[in-house]
């Protein structure tokens, strides 16, 4: 399922989208709080800059809106539906998910937001 060459892949590993050869991120680790945001400039396989334009992953915020209320649904539907917990204690639930799984949803949009610009290349450039 998750092989070099599908978006997928690059989104959930968080590796280049256009060769798919390396991490985009300093510190694979989103819950090291001091290198979560922090990006290689390019890909040293295919030099794919990943900042595309200033400001680029401001648009990551929208995305981010979106897996975040995926995540709060997940929870809910779980403590609610299948364990069977108390309005109250579903939405305590709801809440600690987003506090613990903020990171991962930071750069998860972050990937999916780069994935919609760049496209996997086969031929991407290797450098020796």
């Amino acid at each position: 399922m998750l092989k070099k060459g599908n978006k997928l892949y690059s989104i959930l590993t968080g590796s280049c989208p256009k060769c798919h050869n390396e991490s985009m991120y300093m510190d694979k680790n989103p819950y090291k709080l001091g290198t979560l945001f922090k990006m290689h400039e390019r890909c040293s396989h295919c030099k794919t800059k990943y900042k595309i334009e200033p400001s680029f992953f401001y648009g990551a915020m929208y995305v981010s809106y979106a897996v975040g209320i995926a995540f709060a649904i997940t929870a809910f539907v779980i403590s609610y539906l299948f364990i069977g917990t108390t309005l109250i204690n579903s939405f305590i639930s709801i809440v600690a998910t987003m506090i613990f799984f903020m990171p991962v949803i930071i750069r998860l949009s972050r990937n999916i937001w780069i994935n919609f610009f760049v496209h996997y290349n086969s031929k991407a450039v290797k450098t020796p």
